[in-house]
């Protein structure tokens, strides 16, 4: 599959660096830059500015990739770019095989700490709005939608599918069962385990055979017990976990699920009759811009 990146949980709204020194001659030729300069990602995609253009762009990244499924990935700034965003599918009659939505809580080791703890909504937020409007929209049955941000035991991946996911990704918990001992020193190419690091003698830290089993070890019992705990929920598939299953508590003695606690859109429903917490939004919302601030010309 082929992922479109909008925007990283840790640190949403800014684009990326590659340090100099981490951009070998493997690099250089993959990414079309030059070896030993840094390599400046920017915040923003140039090919398209509006959400309709960002749709029309996936069905040209499916072409160029030979029929593959193409999706995005982003964390949420607002639920109106979502909802212009679901307008663009519906207009255009087409949309992403996959949406991947990234928690604030996602983190990195080569964040800005202000984004990576300020900015942003949180993954439980971010995918009841995606889920609900891709639902509302009536596009639910044409796109999954991906889970991460701090997704690492089972009752996580139990929790986000319930929460409106298909499946869950896991980046940090993968990384620190490769060894990663978050040194914070990704960006430095001095990497101390051999994780994050493009330094030949640095990376012999690494046991590849070693640490290929652990990983194996980690995501086998990790699944395992997710399938556990939902058999111990009395459900034999995760297509049969229900909002009623998932527990918040709201006060020292009292608890509600969520499935009292959050809208849950019927198929359609915002193409038909948008429910009052969702009508303002949902006029809002334009296929022709992101945000409601006009773009310069």
């Amino acid at each position: 599959c082929v992922s479109l990146k909008l925007s990283q949980g840790a640190k949403p709204g800014i684009g990326g660096v590659l340090p100099a020194a981490k951009v070998t001659a493997e690099i250089a030729a993959v990414r079309g830059v030059r070896q030993g300069e840094k390599c400046v990602s920017p915040s923003a995609h140039r090919t398209f500015r509006t959400p309709r253009e960002l749709v029309q762009f996936l069905v040209r990244m499916r072409e160029l990739a030979g029929g593959k499924p193409v999706g995005i990935k982003l964390c949420v700034g607002t639920r109106v770019d979502v909802l212009a965003l679901c307008k663009a599918m519906v207009a255009e009659g087409t949309s992403p095989d996959f949406v991947i939505v990234d928690g604030s809580e996602g983190g990195t080791g080569a964040a800005p700490l202000e984004y990576e703890d300020h900015v942003g909504t949180p993954l439980t937020e971010g995918l009841l709005i995606v889920h609900n409007a891709l639902v509302g929209a009536g596009l639910r049955d044409r796109v999954r939608v991906g889970a991460s941000g701090k997704v690492a035991i089972g009752s996580d991946i139990v929790k986000r599918i319930i929460q409106g996911a298909d499946y869950t990704n896991a980046a940090r918990a993968m990384m620190m069962a490769t060894g990663c001992i978050q040194s914070q020193r990704c960006h430095t190419n001095l990497c101390p385990v051999g994780v994050a690091t493009q330094d030949p003698r640095r990376a012999r830290a690494l046991d590849v055979a070693d640490k290929s089993r652990r990983v194996r070890r980690y995501q086998e019992a990790t699944v395992g017990q997710a399938v556990q705990l939902m058999a111990s929920m009395g459900c034999s598939s995760p297509s049969q976990l229900s909002p009623h299953q998932l527990m918040r508590r709201v006060g020292y003695t009292d608890t509600r699920s969520y499935a009292e606690l959050f809208d849950w859109l019927e198929p359609g429903e915002l193409l038909a009759a948008p429910p009052r917490d969702w009508a303002a939004d949902w006029k809002a919302a334009d296929p022709d811009r992101f945000g409601t601030v006009p773009l310069p010309p």
